[in-house]
């Protein structure tokens, strides 16, 4: 049944004399401790339960069931720009949902003067902005609010670096949230190392990815400086079937083997528990960001059957050289030989590398593309509950013997735990900050 006009309109205006509310009175006021849910909440509606100015339930039906219309989105406006992913949850958003088209990661390391309390002030403003932004309204004193009206499955992942932690207290830092250990292959320390702090900004149209990192930047410009900005892509939605692998700059699908939700064991690989000792952390995530340039200009060079060699698998949609018929997603054995006795796919190929009998030794992948115009590449970003545990071990045996070293060099290298998500009415970090 459609909202009654004059509620919606009522609600509106309610929207916008709290997006008019001065910064200083975030910081200061009464709301202070609720965010910009519990702020509007009061004035009808909570920002939560996306009650402000909703289309109605025919407009809604249009939307992919993991979102939910923009705030601003009414029935005649169409198309996937006016989908919003709700950010709250055990979970931050933007980490197990479908992944985005064009993603921005920004670091940022805190200025000397940022002490606890400062912290405290910080994440309860960022909240505050990012429930507007992801829900498609222009944050507080937004100059443009127009420009967060169709955010595009927006979300924002908030991370913490052990600098950060340590502002807090020390103790609290787990032994992972450390530089990761020195690889023979890495080529690190050209600005894209480490970070206090690391948003990662996605959506499925650059516009709302480029407008909140602009708004986010201001509310962290008095508390840190940006240590770096990387920025990644993928094929852009509806390219290309929805179930597609995406395919890196070399060609190859890439992420054939990722742990999903839908796995028994998904949480024991994903999320942080209280029974790691780090309670502050449980529901969250431990984050690896690394930047592996490609020479693509040797690689070029490379004949077909040798670029599959490479890797374990064909290039043409990413099935296993020992069944090279039955598609991405068929098995590997990797004790098929050939007719002269000898390994079908060669002890050093990426798969068998990258492959563990250990089920502990799994990651889940969230890389992107990049290209710079300099250079080119993949952003290889991965989740999983500790990365000395699980990325490392990889990581390792790649570094070792792994045919495609030739072609590639890790040139940047961070390592974040992902805070666990919140409610409407909370902030995000305050577990950290308790």
């Amino acid at each position: 049944m459609a909202k009654d006009p004059l509620e919606n309109t009522d609600q509106l205006e309610a929207d916008q004399q709290a997006r008019r509310l001065s910064r200083r009175a975030l910081l200061t006021g009464g709301a202070v401790g609720a965010g910009l849910g519990a702020l509007i909440g009061g004035a009808g509606g909570a920002f939560g339960g996306f009650s402000l100015g909703r289309a109605d339930a025919s407009a809604s039906a249009r939307f992919d069931d993991t979102t939910e219309p923009a705030l601003s989105v009414t029935g005649d406006e169409p198309g996937f720009g006016g989908e919003a992913l709700p950010c709250h949850g055990e979970h931050q958003a933007g980490i197990v949902s479908v992944p985005a088209t064009n993603v921005r990661h920004i670091a940022y390391r805190l200025r000397d003067e940022t002490d606890r309390a400062s912290l405290a002030g910080m994440f309860r403003v960022l909240t505050g902005d990012i429930e507007a932004l992801t829900a498609g309204v222009g944050p507080l004193a937004d100059p443009e609010p127009e420009l967060a009206a169709r955010p595009a499955r927006l979300s924002v992942t908030v991370g913490v670096g052990a600098g950060l932690v340590d502002r807090v207290d020390p103790r609290l830092r787990p032994a992972w949230l450390a530089p990761l250990p020195k690889f023979e292959h890495d080529e690190l320390g050209h600005g894209f190392d480490g970070g206090d702090l690391l948003l990662i900004v996605q959506a499925d149209d650059p516009l709302p990815v480029a407008h909140a990192a602009r708004m986010l930047h201001r509310d962290l410009d008095r508390f840190a400086e940006v240590a770096w900005v990387q920025q990644g892509f993928r094929q852009s939605r509806g390219s290309e079937a929805s179930d597609h692998t995406m395919r890196n700059l070399m060609g190859q699908v890439d992420g054939t083997v990722n742990p999903t939700p839908e796995e028994d064991d998904f949480d024991e690989v994903m999320w942080v528990d209280r029974g790691d000792g780090q309670a502050w952390l449980a529901g969250g995530s431990a984050f690896v960001l690394r930047r592996i340039r490609m020479e693509l200009d040797s690689w070029d060079r490379v004949d077909r059957p040798g670029r599959e060699q490479t890797m374990g698998r064909t290039l043409s949609d990413g099935a296993p050289l020992t069944n090279p018929t039955g598609g991405e997603h068929a098995p590997v054995d990797f004790d098929a030989k050939n007719a002269l006795g000898l390994p079908v796919i060669s002890s050093a190929a990426h798969i068998r590398r990258a492959h563990s009998v250990d089920r502990r030794e799994r990651i889940v992948r969230r890389a992107v593309n990049y290209d710079d115009g300099n250079e080119a590449g993949l952003l290889f970003g991965c989740f999983q509950r500790n990365p000395l545990t699980q990325f490392v071990p990889i990581q390792r045996r790649l570094d070792e013997a792994d045919l495609l070293n030739e072609w590639v060099t890790h040139t940047g290298s961070a390592v974040f735990a992902v805070l666990p998500g919140f409610k409407s009415g909370e902030i995000l970090g305050a577990t950290l900050l308790a």
